[in-house]
C-alpha cells in the first residue's frame, strides 16, 4: 500500500528544502517520525467518509474533530477512535477555529455545508495546512477566487473532492477512448441528473435543541427560523447554503468532461429553469434545469429533473461524449464506449469494487461502495501532490472553474436565462453589471466576505 509516511518525507538532501517550501518547518512538529496530524471540520456523512478513506490509506493521527452538533460529533468520535490506530477519541470542537490554534493540524478535511467552505478552507489554508475540500468549493464566483488565491499565496496543496478523476473504470475509459481519439472530433456533450433528490416538506418552526448550535452552523449565510436538524438533505434544499442541484450534481460530471477532454473556463454560460412541479414544500431550490456551457465548437449540456424518468435509466446520473465516430458515455458505476461505424468494437467498463482489500467496506453505515475506491485514489493523489510539490489531480483551481461554471449558470437562470461571460482576469462579468454584482453574495454579520486580493 502507497502510504504516506513522514520518514519517507524526511528521508534525501532535499527534505528540509522540502519542508520549508511548505512551510512545515514552523509547525512545531513533536515528533517528525510519527503519524502525520490531521483533522476533519464538519463530521457529517461525507466528511467522516472522507476521513475513513485516508486513515485505510497513509498514516494519520486525528488530532480534531469540529462541529456545531454536539451529537454527531461526539458519535464522529467514537467512530474514528475505532477506525484509527491509535484508538483514540480525538479531541472535540464545537467551533473549528479553535482546532486550528489548538492542534495544528498538517491536514484538513472539510466535510461541512457548501456556505462555509470558502472561510474554513482558507482559515486551513492560512494556519499552515494542506486541504482535502469537498466540492463544490464555494456559494459564489468571488468565494472561489479567494480560496484559489489563499493556495497559492500560502503554497499549501489544496485537493477537491470532485473524485471521478480518480474513478478506476473512468480513468480507463478516458485512456482508451478519449485520450486514443477513437471518437474523433468532439463537438457536443451531456451531462444530467435526475435523481429525486429534491428534499420539500413543510416541518414547523420549532425550538433550537441544546445539543445544536444553529446560529454557528449558519455561519455567514442568512438565518433561517430552525425547522429541524439540516443535515443530510434538508440544507441542500435552500440556496441559502447552496447552488441546488446544479452546484451539487452537475460539478461532477461537468468537471469530468472538463478533465476527459482538457477544457478550461467555458466562454459563455447560459441557464433555464425554475420551480416548475414541486411547488408545495419549503424548498427553494430549481426542480427543473438546463443549463450550456459554451466552449470552442463544443457545448456541454446540463439537464436535471428531480421529478419524472430518467431519460437513460442506465445512466441516470451521468455524461455523454458524442463524436464523429462514436460515444462515449459515463457514471460512477459504469462507462459504455459505441462506436458509429463498422471497424470499432463497442466496450463496456464496469465499476471497481475493493470489498476484498478493505472489509471494512462492507459494513460502513452509508457507506458508497462505488465511489470508495475512487477516494481512495483520490487521498493518494492529494498525499503524493504535496510530497513531491505538485498540483494534484483535482487541484483548486480546476475545482473552481467547475464549481463557478455551475453558479454562473444559476445567475443566467435567475436573471432569466441570457448568456454570462465571466473574465476570471477582472473577475466580472462582461459587460453585465447586474450578473457582476451577483458573483460575491452577501455575509451575515459579523462574517466578512473573503476577498481573492486580502486573504
Amino acid at each position: 500500500m502507497n502510504q504516506f509516511n513522514r520518514r519517507d518525507f524526511l528521508k534525501g538532501s532535499s527534505a528540509l528544502m522540502t519542508l520549508a517550501s511548505f512551510g512545515l518547518l514552523g509547525m512545531e512538529l513533536k515528533n517528525p517520525d510519527g503519524p502525520i496530524r490531521t483533522a476533519l471540520i464538519g463530521a457529517g456523512w461525507y466528511g467522516k467518509s472522507d476521513l475513513f478513506r485516508l486513515i485505510q490509506v497513509a498514516d494519520i493521527e486525528v488530532v480534531g474533530l469540529a462541529d456545531p452538533d454536539k451529537n454527531m460529533l461526539e458519535a464522529a468520535g467514537k467512530l474514528v477512535s475505532e477506525r484509527q490506530k491509535s484508538g483514540k477519541v480525538p479531541p472535540l470542537y464545537e467551533n473549528y477555529q479553535d482546532l486550528l490554534a489548538k492542534e495544528k493540524p498538517e491536514l484538513v478535511l472539510i466535510g461541512s455545508p457548501d456556505h462555509w467552505h470558502a472561510l474554513q478552507a482558507i482559515d486551513a489554508i492560512k494556519s499552515g495546512a494542506h486541504v482535502y475540500l469537498q466540492k463544490p468549493i464555494s456559494v459564489d464566483v468571488i468565494e472561489g477566487e479567494a480560496i484559489l488565491a489563499a493556495a497559492r499565496k500560502y503554497n499549501r496543496v489544496v485537493q477537491i473532492g470532485t473524485q471521478r478523476k480518480s474513478t478506476p473504470h473512468l480513468i480507463q475509459a478516458k485512456e482508451e477512448i478519449i485520450d486514443t481519439g477513437k471518437l474523433g472530433k468532439i463537438s457536443h456533450a451531456e451531462v444530467c441528473c435526475y435523481y429525486h433528490m429534491r428534499a420539500n416538506g413543510n416541518p414547523p418552526v420549532q425550538e433550537v435543541p441544546d445539543f445544536f448550535n444553529h446560529e454557528l452552523w449558519t455561519g455567514p449565510a442568512p438565518l433561517r427560523p430552525y425547522d429541524g436538524l439540516p443535515h443530510t438533505r434538508w440544507w441542500r434544499t435552500f440556496m441559502e447554503y447552496g447552488n441546488g442541484i446544479t452546484g451539487d450534481m452537475c460539478v461532477h460530471m461537468l468537471d469530468t468532461v472538463r478533465w476527459m477532454l482538457k477544457l478550461g473556463w467555458p466562454s459563455q454560460v447560459t441557464g433555464t429553469g425554475g420551480i416548475f412541479v414541486q411547488k408545495e414544500g419549503k424548498s427553494n431550490i430549481a426542480d427543473t434545469q438546463t443549463a450550456i456551457f459554451e466552449f470552442p465548437e463544443l457545448n456541454v449540456v446540463w439537464q436535471h429533473r428531480t421529478w419524472g424518468n430518467p431519460v437513460d435509466p442506465e445512466y441516470p446520473w451521468a455524461f455523454k461524449i458524442y463524436g464523429e465516430n462514436g460515444m462515449l458515455a459515463g457514471s460512477t458505476m459504469q462507462a459504455d464506449f459505441i462506436p458509429y461505424g463498422e471497424g470499432e468494437e463497442a466496450k463496456h467498463y464496469d465499476v471497481v469494487y475493493e470489498k476484498e482489500e478493505y472489509p471494512e467496506d462492507v459494513t460502513e453505515d452509508r457507506i458508497e461502495l462505488n465511489a470508495a475506491p475512487a477516494t481512495r485514489l483520490h487521498m493518494k493523489d492529494w498525499l503524493k501532490a504535496i510530497d513531491n510539490k505538485t498540483l494534484p489531480i483535482a487541484d483548486v483551481e480546476q475545482g473552481h472553474i467547475s464549481t463557478a461554471s455551475c453558479i454562473l449558470a444559476n445567475i443566467s437562470m435567475e436573471l432569466g436565462g441570457r448568456p454570462l461571460k465571466y473574465d476570471p482576469k477582472t473577475r466580472t462579468v462582461i459587460g453585465d453589471p447586474e450578473a457582476t454584482a451577483k458573483l460575491r453574495r452577501p455575509y451575515r454579520a459579523p462574517y466578512v466576505h473573503p476577498e481573492p486580493d486580502q486573504v
